[in-house]
């Protein structure tokens, strides 16, 4: 049996989990003492930049096809293959007994999240300029969308990889047939297209910087495919999971590189890094009763279709009430501790109270005093934001409630 680094509460972390932490930490003190974010932005924007606003002029070429119709597709597709679509559209997958493929799309979703706005804020190149270009944000998430840096394309990085899986999924359970596999790889193929398509239209990105989502996903999705079943199994079977796992999220919020200006990619991570803690958390404890491959699909006698509508009647309530309350908890808990414990803190919205007036030059942070609060002043005296925090716990809980709270409710009502 491995051996595990042991604490005074009992079994620790096994040597491998203590290892990639520690590799982890040691990457947020490197790249910070060396600056590599900034000098991997010298060597890539510059080229990055060039390349976008050369292609100016045939995007203004291609949206000479402008439409109302072509409009209303592409505004539609975009947000079909969004981020907050998928948000939405895997609690449906796990209460419908595909608890496999929910668990491996939802992490699959975090680690390209990640990874793409990385790349984003790392290489901090601009979008197509809009005027010239005609900018389509038909919604408040393309909106948000549109403040973020351009290269890579997140929708076609997501769309390559989401979809790359599914398709892998369908084939590897399902039927094996050519004309099967022909049919989902120009399902697959076309819907990448379009995908590429509309972000050039829309005026939302530049080809290179689709070209560059298509490949980054390539990259991550062939990755995934190697390591997605070592991944499954930790997840449901191995020990020290959860506290591994909340060591690496927190020590992922530090090694996320800083952009050149504040945009929300950093946001966007934090709540699906929140997500995936959830989802890896609540797996843990109800895997064996709610979740193993025996649970009811839906269409099969044990779950049929009224049976799964009842579920999203019952769940999603139930999902927006606990992301509700955990955020009211956290908004007034987290303050308090971070106050106990002498963490400097401000806030950018949740808590008013915290928020950083510009006039002064260093944010007003009440120190407290004692043992604990000699022990943080070790750290650099710099203010964090606690909405970090904040939309961490409310996304934990909300992931959390999908496969814990909500199946149990299901259980009692006989769903």
């Amino acid at each position: 049996m491995e051996a595990a680094v042991v604490g005074a509460g009992g079994p620790g972390l096994t040597r491998w989990q203590a290892a990639a932490l520690s590799a982890v930490a040691g990457w947020v003190w490197a790249a910070s003492f060396y600056d590599l974010t900034r000098r991997a932005r010298a060597l890539v924007q510059p080229w990055v930049t060039r390349r976008v606003h050369a292609e100016t002029t045939a995007i203004l070429r291609f949206q000479r096809l402008q439409h109302k119709l072509l409009d209303n597709f592409f505004s539609v597709l975009s947000c079909v293959v969004s981020v907050p679509f998928y948000t939405g559209f895997l609690p449906l997958l796990f209460w419908s007994g595909h608890g496999k493929l929910a668990r491996q799309m939802t992490l699959l979703m975090a680690f390209c999240d990640y990874l793409g706005n990385s790349v984003k804020d790392i290489v901090s190149a601009p979008r197509p300029c809009s005027p010239p270009v005609r900018r389509v944000t038909a919604t408040e998430d393309e909106k948000e969308n549109a403040m973020e840096y351009g290269l890579p394309s997140s929708h076609a990085l997501n769309t390559v990889c989401l979809m790359g899986y599914l398709l892998h999924y369908v084939l590897a359970y399902g039927g094996h047939g050519s004309v099967m596999i022909a049919v989902g790889l120009s399902l697959a193929f076309l819907l990448v297209m379009l995908v590429g398509i509309a972000r050039i239209y829309l005026g939302m990105h530049s080809l290179t910087d689709v070209i560059a989502g298509i490949g980054f996903g390539f990259v991550i999705l062939a990755f995934w495919l190697a390591v997605h079943d070592h991944v499954d199994a930790f997840v449901v079977s191995e020990q020290n999971v959860a506290s591994f796992w909340a060591g690496l999220s927190l020590l992922m919020c530090f090694a996320y590189p800083k952009p050149e200006f504040p945009t929300p990619s950093f946001e966007y991570h934090t709540a699906f890094n929140g997500v995936a803690f959830g989802i890896v958390y609540g797996i843990q404890q109800t895997y064996f009763h709610f979740h193993t491959p025996d649970a009811p699909l839906i269409f099969s006698p044990q779950l049929p279709l009224l049976a799964f509508a009842g579920r999203v009647l019952v769940g999603i309530p139930t999902i927006l009430v606990v992301k509700f309350c955990s955020k009211a908890l956290s908004k007034w808990l987290l303050p308090v501790m971070c106050s106990t414990l002498g963490i400097p803190i401000v806030s950018s919205c949740y808590v008013p109270a915290l928020k950083v007036d510009n006039s002064k030059s260093k944010p007003d942070v009440k120190q407290g005093v004692g043992y604990l609060q000699r022990v943080f002043s070790l750290f650099p005296q710099k203010a964090f934001d606690v909405d970090t925090g904040i939309r961490f716990v409310q996304y934990a809980s909300l992931a959390w409630s999908v496969v814990d709270l909500v199946p149990a409710i299901f259980t009692h009502l006989n769903l």
